[in-house]
Parts: C-alpha cells; sequence; structure tokens
C-alpha cells in the first residue's frame, strides 16, 4: 500500500524539476497526479514516461496567473476524479537583478508568477476541499523567503508572501479541516540552479553543514510528508529542507 493510496492531487509546475519529482513520488505512492503546468511538451512527455512507470498521472496545461485558467482546471479535476485531495503549489520562476537594476517588469513576472499563482490556485482548489471537510496544502516558499538574499528583491518578497498566506490560510482553513503548510527549500540542483556561477555554487556548498546542495527528490519526500496522514496535525509550519544553510 501506499502512503497516497486513493488520493488526487494537483502539483503546479509539475513538468520538470522539483516539480516532476513530486509527480513521480506521489504516483509511486498511489496518487492519481495532475500536473499543472504552460510547457505542453514536457508536461505530456512526463505522462508518457508515468505510463511506463505503472503511475497516474494526467496533465493540463494551466496559466496560474489567470483566475479563470485555475478556475476552469479545478472544476476539471474535481468533475473527473470527484474530489480533490491534495494541492501542491510548487510553480515558481526567477527574475534575478540588483534592486537598482531591477525592471518593473522583472519584479512583476515573478510576484504574477510566484505568489499571485499562489493565490489563484488555492482559491480554485480550496472550496472542493472544504465541501469534502478535508485536504493537505502544501506551499512552496524558500529559504531566502526567510532570510533574503542579495539580487533577489522580486523572488524573495514572493517567497516570503507565501509564508505569511500559508500561516493566514492555517488560520481560516483548518478549521474547516484543511491543512495548510509551506516548504523552505535551501538550493536545489534543479535548471533555476544551473544559472548560478559555480563559485558561488561552491561556497553555498561551504556553508552547508552537509556539504552540498540538495536534490529534487529531497523537497519530494518533504512534499509527501506533508500530504501523508503522518501530519494530519502539522498545520501553519514553515518546513525548511536546506541540509542546516541557515544555522
Amino acid at each position: 500500500m501506499g502512503r497516497l493510496d486513493n488520493k488526487v492531487a494537483i502539483i503546479t509546475g509539475g513538468a520538470q524539476g522539483i516539480g516532476k519529482e513530486a509527480v513521480i513520488k506521489f504516483a509511486s505512492e498511489g496518487a492519481t497526479v495532475v500536473i499543472w503546468d504552460v510547457n505542453g511538451e514536457k508536461g505530456n512527455a512526463l505522462v508518457d514516461e508515468m505510463k511506463t512507470k505503472d503511475g497516474q498521472a494526467h496533465f493540463s496545461k494551466v496559466d496560474i496567473t489567470d483566475i479563470n485558467s485555475t478556475n476552469d482546471a479545478a472544476k476539471s479535476v474535481a468533475e473527473k476524479f470527484k474530489k480533490i485531495d491534495i494541492l501542491i503549489n510548487n510553480a515558481g520562476i526567477t527574475r534575478d537583478a540588483s534592486l537598482l537594476k531591477m525592471t518593473p517588469d522583472q519584479w512583476k513576472q515573478v510576484i504574477d508568477v510566484n505568489l499571485t499563482g499562489v493565490f489563484n490556485c488555492t482559491k480554485s482548489v480550496s472550496p472542493y476541499m472544504v465541501e469534502k471537510g478535508k485536504g493537505k496544502i502544501i506551499n512552496t516558499s524558500s529559504v531566502v523567503g526567510i532570510y533574503g538574499n542579495f539580487g533577489q528583491t522580486n523572488y524573495v518578497a514572493s517567497k516570503a508572501g507565501i509564508i505569511g498566506m500559508t500561516k493566514v490560510w492555517a488560520r481560516e482553513l483548518g478549521r474547516k479541516g484543511i491543512n495548510v503548510n509551506a516548504v523552505a527549500p535551501g538550493f536545489i540542483a534543479t535548471e533555476m540552479v544551473q544559472t548560478v556561477p559555480e563559485k558561488i555554487l561552491e561556497n553555498i556548498k561551504e556553508k552547508t553543514p552537509l556539504g552540498r546542495l540538495g536534490n529534487p527528490e529531497d523537497i519530494a519526500n518533504a512534499y509527501l510528508f506533508l500530504a501523508s496522514e503522518e501530519a494530519n496535525f502539522v498545520n501553519g509550519a514553515v518546513l525548511s529542507v536546506d541540509g542546516g544553510l541557515v544555522l
């Protein structure tokens, strides 16, 4: 038996990186996984890949910055599977620049995806959880959302905002049977981190007590715990998964 048997999970940004690893992990634990992503090519390729792993995965092209898109997608999932048990707000982007060099467009793009996108998805999905009287919502913040980081005003603002929203929703939705928590990854070896200069990555490894970057599976495992029955009394928490970087 899997830890997520008979559960229906939506994972945003599930076509690549941490999201892809979470899709594979959740499907292997018995969940029916619905991938929400703007990348149709990678999303459909992952669905095909999952067929060879005996996993249940489906893809929907969803623009999380558009509330109409998330509303339609949530309705489709609820109608097809009769429920939504889990929402992983994993999708995110970076547009790094120092404050003096950051453009209004760079600010808006990151806030639209990382912060407004999380609001839209949760706004669209939560009513179906409220109807059933239970659900698990996991929001992806970041270690930099807690401690800040040079050159990431937009990203840090979005990830700090996610922590704030998580705590509000834990209060509001907890009484309706819904657990809302956040995961704050450290530096994870994904496509997003490949843009960071090697010298900086080596410095990060040196500062991390475990002496390495995280793997996508490290974060997928954190998602799995918070989505499982084992975390039924965890609500409003921010789980740092950073190898001890900020100790």
